[in-house]
């Protein structure tokens, strides 16, 4: 496991006036600092700090997105009235209800 492989992002934070470091393998997390460079720097020390710990407690770690394989398939539960508009738009454009739904999820 190597936490250089999670999901790090920077973006700009109004609120507080700084630059806000995020981890999406630990959503609660963050890191406020007065540059890009110093936010993503923060985040990944209280990563690797809570990463220690929890390794230590003999918690589970979370996988790096970017690790993780995935299927390609997942359920979505949905109103029966959206299904069957979905179904009828599929339908007109002679697609499967599956490439219609994937286009959509893709835009």
């Amino acid at each position: 496991m190597n936490i250089k492989h999670y999901t790090y992002r920077v973006t700009w934070s109004p609120e507080d006036g700084e630059h806000v470091g995020l981890c999406a393998e630990f959503a609660l997390l963050s890191w406020l600092a007065k540059t890009p460079e110093a936010a993503l720097k923060g985040i990944q020390k209280v990563v690797a700090a809570v990463v220690t710990d929890m390794q230590a407690s003999g918690e589970s770690v979370p996988v790096a997105l970017a690790e993780k394989n995935y299927s390609g398939e997942f359920r979505v539960r949905i109103p029966p009235l959206v299904h069957r508009n979905l179904a009828l738009m599929a339908a007109e454009q002679g697609v499967s209800l599956n490439r219609l739904a994937s286009a959509k999820l893709a835009a």
